[in-house]
């Protein structure tokens, strides 16, 4: 039998299972416009933050107000420590911010008293973004009364901000001017989907071709057959999934980009052959469908965190670098970052396939797993029998 047979009844498999046309269908195209709402403000705004004034002075309420002017954080007033922590804990507020008890004595006096800052680290992007923003409404809030104690004190008004601060640093962020966490978030997490979708229709079509006979796991004798046949179906329709996440991020979403996008076609291909190619190991050696899908899963659903973008790799630990090595995605998010940052051109693409020479000693091994688990292989008319048998006994039964 020729491949475009093989090619004709792998669709025909496809159409025949509801749950795998809507995998390659309509699954991925609402997930990905859902992922997107989910970031689509751009930054997050109006975060609850307790502020316990235990001062209250003008100097307090001033700085509580340079706080509520701030978009990003909604200020919420406790009288009790306690129960602003409890608060925190509750998730109800992601940061505390206390005040002391005579805040402004101690600024008319020269001494240095304390503003006491605590945010929920466990929303490490959150906690992060509260973390400076509270330190710089709070900074420019000081900043005017330190100014105005230099005026009353006969500081020349033109001296007063070199006085306080001599020296001046600006952050900007190159790739990202407007600190947008569309473009910072939202594709590593695109393609984190994509790779967990990819994974599970290939495993699904992977686990149609158990054959159980006498309490014993066959395989077709034309496997590797039935294995391109699908690579050469599912392929097209994954690549036409992640070209959509491109067009809808740098097309219609306009997000920046220094290269040319339709280069990382190419290497989500290869991408897409590697985690295949992890799959079929991972099916040869499991050869039990529930178990071979949750153990991919288990596997390539922490992909987002492993891809360097919220975390340095560097200071992770060192089986979680190993573990990242595994993931195809790990490997593609390097040209994306590469190619949308740094415009890297379609040379430098390719050059970065060399990445994915790792995957190729998986060949040899899945060849010496097949081959095992073919000592007593069933040909492909004995798979048919067998499969008109098995539907001839239970229309008896009915």
């Amino acid at each position: 039998m020729s491949i475009i047979a093989y090619v004709k009844q792998e669709w025909a498999a496809l159409w025949q299972s509801p749950w795998q046309v809507a995998l390659v269908s309509y699954i991925p195209i609402v997930s990905i416009l859902c992922l997107w709402w989910l970031f689509s403000a751009g930054l997050p705004k109006q975060l609850p933050v307790a502020v316990v004034d235990q001062d209250n002075s003008q100097i307090s309420r001033m700085l509580t107000r340079q706080m509520t002017a701030n978009s990003v954080i909604s200020v919420e007033s406790y009288a009790d420590l306690t129960q602003a922590q409890d608060a925190m804990r509750q998730a109800s507020v992601y940061a505390v911010v206390v005040i002391p008890h005579q805040f402004k004595q101690q600024l008319i006096t020269g001494r240095s008293p304390t503003i006491d800052i605590r945010y929920n680290s466990q929303y490490l992007l959150v906690g992060k973004l509260l973390s400076s923003q509270i330190q710089m409404s709070l900074g420019a809030g000081l900043l005017k009364t330190a100014a105005q104690k230099l005026l009353l004190s006969g500081v020349n008004h033109a001296s007063v901000a070199v006085n306080l601060s001599p020296v001046s640093s600006q952050t900007t962020a190159l790739f990202n001017r407007n600190n947008n966490y569309v473009g910072f978030l939202v594709p590593p997490v695109l393609i984190a989907l994509w790779q967990l979708l990819a994974m599970m229709i290939f495993t699904n079509a992977l686990n149609r071709e158990l054959i159980t006979q006498q309490n014993q796991v066959l395989l077709p004798q034309d496997l590797w057959v039935r294995v391109l046949a699908k690579c050469m179906v599912f392929l097209p329709i994954m690549l036409l999934h992640s070209s959509f996440i491109l067009v809808l991020l740098y097309q219609y979403l306009s997000l920046p980009h220094a290269g040319e996008v339709g280069v990382l076609v190419v290497s989500q291909a290869v991408m897409l052959l590697a985690l295949w190619l992890l799959v079929t190991l991972i099916f040869l050696i499991m050869k039990e469908p529930a178990r071979c899908v949750s153990f991919c899963t288990a596997l390539f659903a922490p992909a987002f965190a492993f891809m360097g973008i919220t975390f340095p790799i560097n200071e992770m630990p060192t089986i979680a670098q190993y573990w990242r090595l595994v993931m195809p995605s790990s490997h593609y998010i390097d040209t994306h970052v590469n190619v949308i940052s740094y415009g890297a051109d379609p040379l430098e693409v390719i050059g970065q396939l060399v990445s994915y020479w790792m995957f190729l000693p998986l060949i040899p091994v899945v060849v010496v797993l097949w081959l095992k688990a073919n000592k007593t292989p069933l040909s492909a008319e004995n798979t048919n029998f067998s499969s008109r048998a098995i539907q001839q006994i239970t229309a008896e039964d009915k």
